[in-house]
């Protein structure tokens, strides 16, 4: 998770937006999340989950994807959880697009990501 962080954060900000990465986050009872990025130009701060998988499947649990929700409204950010399925790129999802199991838990797919996801072109193209 964490080379996937680093290279989320140097993405964002060759293309001018300002990451900031929060090392260890989840090791606290404070709500955090891995990456906060802005862009005043636009703005809009988002508030992003990373996650990689090197099954088909994804699966967060009720509490994680609260905690990403909770800090968002805080910080007046948008939500959102970024996946990197093992050699299939990067796909970003806000957290009511992700699906739900019988034991609740939010589950996300890679035919989710192929139907639903946002590329990261796409993501910093948003309005």
């Amino acid at each position: 998770g964490t080379r996937f962080e680093r290279e989320l954060f140097h993405m964002f900000n060759n293309v001018g937006w300002q990451p900031i990465r929060a090392a260890g986050s989840g090791s606290t009872s404070i709500n955090c999340v891995d990456i906060v990025v802005g862009n005043s130009k636009k703005k809009r701060t988002l508030a992003i989950e990373c996650k990689v998988s090197r099954a088909k499947n994804k699966y967060l649990s009720e509490e994680d994807v609260k905690q990403l929700e909770e800090f968002s409204a805080k910080l007046g950010a948008e939500p959102w959880i970024a996946i990197k399925f093992d050699r299939c790129g990067i796909s970003f999802l806000r957290t009511h697009e992700m699906g739900r199991t019988k034991s609740n838990y939010y589950s996300i797919s890679l035919d989710l990501c192929n139907k639903k996801g946002t590329s990261f072109k796409k993501l910093i193209s948003l309005p």
